[in-house]
């Protein structure tokens, strides 16, 4: 079966060639650490998650394979497994509709947001961060995808203010989600979880 997955990050115009090609290859290869090596979907980095959809629906539309969106939900989601039902009550996202045919399996979550995952992984981010990095803005790994989105992404700006490489969204994001630990995730993370259940079926 063809698979394809859209996703939200990476960017666009003339000058986001590079971006895009980065957010590709973490996604990549974090599929490789999911066990999904060999059965790769074909991954497209959209930019913003406007041009996600608009992106899923003409591929949604003509394709007999399995499609599907990878965005950040944004906000907590009170039942992971209703994911159109959630896009629906997103106000940024709310003139989405759910295109004819679609089901919630086409839709993957950051849940609420990337950083969200990378602040699970507190190995990974001692490891990319090592000395400098100051753990007590972080919260806790168990609840995360309970907490607000730009909590999260504060929080995780805090506890690096003082590293060379300072967290920021784009290229320095991509260069840790591609060495975050798919096992610690599915630990902390029940839509984490989700995305790997949906597409063990999938691929």
């Amino acid at each position: 079966m063809n698979a394809y997955i859209y996703i939200e990050g990476g960017a666009s115009g003339p000058h986001s060639k590079n971006l895009t090609i980065r957010c590709q290859q973490a996604f990549h290869r974090l599929l490789d650490r999911m066990g999904f090596k060999g059965r790769m979907p074909r991954l497209k980095a959209c930019g913003g998650r406007n041009a996600v959809y608009e992106d899923f629906c003409r591929a949604h539309q003509g394709n007999a394979g399995y499609v599907a969106m990878w965005i950040d939900s944004e906000e907590p989601m009170a039942d992971i497994e209703k994911a159109w039902k959630h896009l629906a009550e997103v106000t940024t996202v709310a003139a989405w509709k759910k295109p004819d045919g679609a089901a919630d399996d086409q839709v993957l979550f950051m849940t609420t947001c990337m950083e969200t995952w990378i602040v699970a992984d507190r190995a990974a981010l001692r490891a990319h961060y090592q000395q400098r990095l100051n753990e007590n803005p972080l919260p806790h790994p168990n609840g995360l995808e309970a907490r607000e989105r730009h909590d999260v992404q504060d929080r995780l700006e805090r506890a690096t203010k003082d590293c060379q490489n300072a967290y920021a969204k784009g290229k320095r994001s991509f260069e840790i989600l591609e060495k975050l630990d798919p096992t610690v995730l599915m630990q902390h993370l029940p839509s984490f979880g989700r995305v790997v259940r949906i597409l063990k079926r999938k691929l």
